[in-house]
């Protein structure tokens, strides 16, 4: 999932990853890929994220990994970072997810009577973005679809959503709703049907794999 989420960055993007599996994107970006990744916690510039033996603690991300720089990385305040965000420089964002409704509605920052940190960035980035794609598993850890008919958990921002990566699958929110793209290896349509809680377009032809 995470490597083929990796292949929707194109040369000369500016990206922010969001916490959780987003983050672990960079991993799956060879060291001379052009792309200049943010983090709203004041940094733009980011290399791979390091051990910490290897580290500089002052150097971390929004979820608390460390990273390393490369050349060109910058460093500013989160007023900085903010107004990067707002403005709409990020030619994309990657955010996790708690749940997608169909028409593109994202529910991530907080599930009721559970402790929540706050919403931190994920407002503007999933309102600002150019572009906004999700990293999640297709359900959760008792086997319930994140991916809805409608979202029943707080929202972050309504109709964000362009494209969904799940271990299960590539799906767009398109006019008509979730639209299937691709399929991880040894899943069939069928099966991501099933485990999708809202009505799935299903291509002519059979989907590629990833």
């Amino acid at each position: 999932m995470l490597a083929r989420a990796a292949r929707e960055i194109a040369p000369g993007m500016v990206v922010n990853l969001g916490i959780g599996l987003p983050t672990k994107v960079i991993n799956h970006l060879s060291a001379d890929f052009e792309v200049c990744l943010h983090t709203e916690n004041g940094m733009s510039g980011i290399g791979p994220s390091l051990s910490p033996e290897r580290a500089d603690r002052n150097l971390i991300d929004a979820g608390g990994a460390y990273v390393s720089t490369v050349p060109g990385s910058a460093f500013f305040d989160s007023v900085t970072s903010f107004a990067m965000v707002r403005s709409g420089r990020l030619d994309l964002t990657m955010l996790g997810a708690f749940e997608v409704a169909a028409n593109g509605d994202l529910a991530n920052w907080k599930i009721p009577g559970k402790f929540s940190p706050g919403v931190g960035g994920g407002i503007e980035l999933a309102q600002k973005a150019r572009r906004v794609v999700v990293l999640t598993t297709h359900t959760d850890r008792a086997g319930n679809p994140k991916l809805k008919s409608e979202c029943v958990l707080p929202l972050t921002a309504r109709a964000c959503v362009a494209r969904i990566f799940t271990d299960m699958a590539v799906i767009d929110v398109g006019p008509n709703g979730f639209e299937l793209v691709e399929t991880a290896e040894g899943v069939t349509p069928t099966d991501v049907a099933a485990a999708t809680d809202a009505p799935l377009v299903l291509p002519e032809m059979t989907p590629p794999t990833f």
